[in-house]
């Protein structure tokens, strides 16, 4: 696993925290809840690839 993929996911967070918080701020508890949904999708997209990637390693190591 690559660590520019960890710096993805914490950007992400930290995005998205400080969305969510501005949004609540502002009284737009729904708007925020949706950008937390959105980011959680969007993080588990990407390690769900890279899931894949190690499945198919693993496929390719044992030749299965």
């Amino acid at each position: 696993m690559e660590v520019d993929l960890l710096f993805k996911i914490a950007g992400i967070g930290i995005l998205i925290a400080v969305l969510n918080q501005v949004l609540s701020k502002a009284g737009r508890d729904d708007q925020a809840m949706m950008i937390t949904i959105t980011g959680l999708i969007i993080v588990l997209m990407m390690v769900i690839e890279e899931i894949s990637s190690l499945f198919t390693t693993v496929r390719n190591l044992f030749g299965l």
